[in-house]
């Protein structure tokens, strides 16, 4: 698989249905798609892969699912730990 056939979609705090629309045109062009999310995005990356798979693409497949740790600077300067997720998504 050549790296032109991965999109990475970057999750925020947009509506859902935002990041359906990004992920279906990507995905009806045959590309895999990678939804990362951080922190109180994370139900968000999750409710856009279910979206899709029960209302656009019954046969779509979670290829992967990466759960982690990213140590950020706080508002007060301190490290915080922030939990991230990378769901990848493809036919």
């Amino acid at each position: 698989m050549c790296m032109s056939s991965e999109v990475t979609v970057l999750i925020g705090k947009k509506p859902a249905m935002s990041y359906v629309l990004a992920c279906l045109i990507s995905l009806q062009q045959g590309q895999n798609v990678t939804l990362k999310a951080r922190g109180r995005s994370i139900s968000r990356a999750v409710d856009v892969v279910q979206i899709l798979k029960n209302r656009f693409f019954k046969d779509l497949k979670v290829h992967e699912i990466k759960i982690g740790t990213d140590m950020i600077k706080g508002q007060d300067g301190r490290d915080v730990n922030v939990s991230t997720i990378e769901i990848r998504v493809g036919q």
